[in-house]
């Protein structure tokens, strides 16, 4: 007897994948994918793994579709181009058991460092894209890929965006379909990629797209045509489907659940019913640039913008000429984006800050050191960039141009590609400084755990990976682990390192804030009295910390936990640390 449970996108992945029989996920977090494999977890029959990065995750999806079972890994869009080496690679070998990517992107950058679209790197690719449009598609989307996989012999991408990945819908819970693991042969010339067995696969893999593309029409589960109004027609796909039919529920529709390869018979059956017709995609015009070539008029990106997420309002404006106006709410305060209470991250740019250091980044919470009051942080490309970006400035201008610089990077990013970086600079005799800002978790994600916390996605303890130890193992003499609320020593290993002739790293270690478990004796209290208002406390930029009228300070106790950064400050002990 079936259920029906209102469920997030994400949600409705991870049962899709359960019922569809998958085996193994692999993951690396990025929001917003994360809660994919936060819910895979919750089904025992699957074994879920965080791997240290992306590029991991899809090879030990591969492996398992290469051992005959259904597999499964997700990432956000930007850990598709580090995963891009193994899955351009799969693309020609084909699989055994069903190979799944989900891949969610991030139209409005609420969380990335791009608008990468995932449909274009899946084109240049050769992969199929699905790409649903609610919650309920989400779970039978991740079916239907397992079916094509197997079916085409490919792996198959299920292209989410934030709105779907966080919104809710109802969906329809179904048993899990038990798999019968398919048998392996050794098969050299389909798995062993050398140049002449790669050519006959391309060929496979040019034939395999004409097929799917041929086949799956209008008779496939995940395209459906709805004819009404022919004076107006939408192609759309995904989230920008319910947009379509919230403005013109009366308009004939083609919602096309692949997205590549697009099927040509059907969008051109299509196209010659209605007078005028509409491409709404967002992001890249992907659809749209191929219908063109195939000499149907349309309108798309001359008209709708390719930056950001769309909207029903939008529609009503660019077609209906209806625009919407909004009247903005009075008194809502400011929310600047800020570390939080008790960061330890908070501590680390303080210091550089106070000694003139600027940071090379990267990808993390501790990005938010770069903005206002820290402004410490001058550069952040991507996962492991601040290392080897440190290491191009030293080689391009020399020692003396990087004596005032540190890369900072987390604990977590460090274990995803900074190991490779750090190892380039020693390898390369680097002699700049390293903060590695450990605060025992992937913060920015939600606190998923990595290989250097001792502990699996599935909840088993393991040997940590000691990171002052891996970074000694690469040669590196000057190695300090530093408690990153002692401003003193935190202050003088800098000072020191930043000063020496050798590369160095700095391990500053505290736990974020906000882990599970975390417990805070502490508070401060501020004795008025003493209070100077010299606003030294309030330079780190503590949102627990406020100004008051008269120019003292005022602490607010549910915000302050206690972490003494601003009693540390005070020269006149007008904030005292008390038990709660």
């Amino acid at each position: 007897m079936s259920q029906s449970k209102l469920m997030l996108g994400n949600e409705a992945f991870a049962r899709g994948a359960y019922e569809a029989g998958v085996k193994v996920s692999a993951a690396y977090p990025g929001t917003p994918s994360t809660e994919i494999s936060e819910n895979i977890v919750k089904y025992p029959e699957i074994y879920a793994e965080w791997s240290p990065n992306e590029k991991v995750a899809m090879e030990v999806a591969i492996g398992a579709s290469v051992s005959g079972v259904r597999s499964l890994c997700s990432m956000k869009m930007v850990g598709v181009n580090v995963a891009g080496d193994p899955l351009y690679a799969a693309a020609y070998s084909g699989v055994n058991g069903g190979l799944v990517l989900i891949a969610a992107d991030d139209p409005g950058v609420y969380s990335s460092q791009n608008e990468q679209d995932t449909r274009m790197v899946a084109r240049s690719a050769h992969v199929p894209v699905l790409e649903p449009s609610d919650s309920q598609e989400a779970k039978d989307f991740v079916k239907y890929a397992y079916d094509l996989s197997e079916k085409y012999d490919t792996p198959v991408i299920v292209r989410t965006t934030t709105r779907l990945s966080h919104s809710q819908g109802i969906v329809t819970l179904e048993d899990r379909k038990e798999i019968e693991d398919k048998p392996y042969e050794r098969n050299a010339s389909k798995f062993v990629l050398m140049p002449a067995m790669a050519i006959s696969r391309h060929k496979f893999v040019e034939q395999r797209e004409l097929k799917m593309s041929q086949e799956c029409g209008i008779d496939a589960p995940f395209n459906k045509v709805e004819m009404g109004d022919t004076k107006i027609g939408f192609i759309t796909s995904g989230i920008p489907y319910q947009y379509v039919k919230e403005v013109f529920p009366n308009a004939s529709i083609l919602k096309l659940g692949m997205v590549n390869p697009l099927p040509k018979q059907l969008i051109q059956d299509f196209a010659s019913k209605v007078e005028t017709l509409y491409i709404v995609e967002e992001l890249e015009p992907l659809m749209e640039e191929q219908i063109r070539s195939w000499g149907i008029k349309c309108i798309g990106k001359d008209l709708f913008t390719i930056q950001g997420e769309y909207s029903a309002n939008m529609l009503r404006e660019k077609i209906l000429g209806q625009k919407v106006e909004f009247k903005p709410a009075d008194n809502v305060p400011k929310r600047p984006p800020i570390l939080c209470p008790g960061c330890p991250h908070r501590s680390v740019f303080y210091t550089l800050k106070k000694l003139k250091i600027h940071a090379s980044g990267d990808i993390g919470c501790y990005t938010l050191g770069a903005v206002a009051p820290l402004n410490v942080i001058d550069t952040t490309f991507c996962m492991g960039a601040s290392i080897s970006v440190l290491h191009g400035m030293e080689k391009a201008r020399g020692k003396d141009f990087i004596k005032n610089w540190v890369a900072v990077i987390g604990d977590s990013t460090f274990m995803h590609t900074g190991i490779n970086s750090l190892e380039n600079m020693a390898y390369n005799q680097s002699t700049g400084t390293v903060i590695i800002l450990d605060n025992s978790t992937t913060g920015m994600t939600g606190h998923q755990d990595h290989a250097a916390t001792g502990k699996t996605l599935m909840g088993q303890e393991v040997p940590a990976i000691k990171i002052d130890e891996l970074c000694k193992s690469m040669g590196i003499k000057n190695v300090a682990v530093v408690n990153a609320f002692d401003l003193p020593l935190l202050e003088k290993t800098i000072k020191e390192y930043t000063a020496s002739q050798q590369l160095g790293v700095i391990i500053a270690q505290y736990p974020c804030a906000l882990l599970k478990g975390q417990k805070f004796p502490y508070t401060v209290q501020v004795q008025s009295e003493k209070c100077k208002k010299c606003g030294a406390c309030l330079q780190p930029g503590c949102p627990a910390i406020t100004k008051q009228s008269d120019g003292t300070v005022n602490v607010n106790p549910t915000m302050c936990n206690g972490c003494g950064l601003c009693v540390q400050l005070c020269k006149f002990d007008a904030l005292k640390k008390v038990e709660k």
